[in-house]
C-alpha cells in the first residue's frame, strides 16, 4: 500500500475512535445523570461544555491529521464509531455501571450513616439542651417582667402622692 492510503486509513481509523470515544463519554454523563437527577438548566449547561469540549477535541484531531480540512469521510468514520458503540457495548454499559455506582453509593451512605450516628445523637442531646435553656429563659423573662411592671406602678404611686 502506497504511504497516502495508509494515511487515509489511519485518519480514518482515528475518526471511529473519536466517534466511540465522543458516545463513551456521552455515556458515562448519562450513567451520573441517572444516579443524580438534574434540572433542565443544569442538563443544559452540561451538554454546552460536553459539546464545546468535542468539538476542540474533533478540530484538534482535524489540525493534527488533516492541516484543519474537513474531510466528509472523517465525519462518516465517527459517525460510524458512534452507531457502533451504541449498537454493540452502550445498554449493556450503562446498566452495569449505574447498577455498581449506586450500590457503591448505597455502600458508603450506610458506611457514613454508621460513622455519623454519634454527632447525630449529639445533636439531638444539644438541640433538647437549647429548647429547654429558651423555655427557661422565657420563664425568667416573665418574671422579671411581672416584677418590673410592679415596680413601675409603685414608683407611679409614690410619685403621683407627692
Amino acid at each position: 500500500m502506497s504511504r497516502e492510503i495508509v494515511q487515509e486509513l489511519t485518519f480514518f481509523a482515528h475518526s471511529v475512535l473519536m466517534g466511540l470515544a465522543i458516545t463513551f463519554v456521552y455515556d458515562w454523563i448519562y450513567v451520573l445523570r441517572r444516579l443524580v437527577k438534574h434540572g433542565a438548566v443544569m442538563t443544559s449547561l452540561e451538554d454546552l461544555v460536553f459539546w464545546l469540549a468535542c468539538g476542540i477535541a474533533v478540530f484538534y484531531m482535524l489540525y493534527r491529521e488533516n492541516d484543519g480540512t474537513l474531510r466528509w469521510f472523517a465525519v462518516l468514520g465517527a459517525a460510524l464509531g458512534m452507531i457502533f458503540y451504541k449498537l454493540t457495548v452502550r445498554n449493556l454499559f450503562i446498566n452495569i455501571m449505574s447498577t455498581c455506582l449506586h450500590k457503591i453509593m448505597w455502600f458508603l451512605s450506610r458506611i457514613l450513616q454508621i460513622v455519623l450516628k454519634p454527632l447525630k445523637c449529639l445533636f439531638c442531646a444539644g438541640k433538647t439542651l437549647v429548647l429547654w435553656m429558651a423555655k427557661s429563659l422565657e420563664k425568667c423573662k416573665k418574671i422579671v417582667k411581672k416584677r418590673l411592671t410592679v415596680c413601675i406602678k409603685t414608683l407611679r404611686m409614690v410619685l403621683c402622692k407627692h
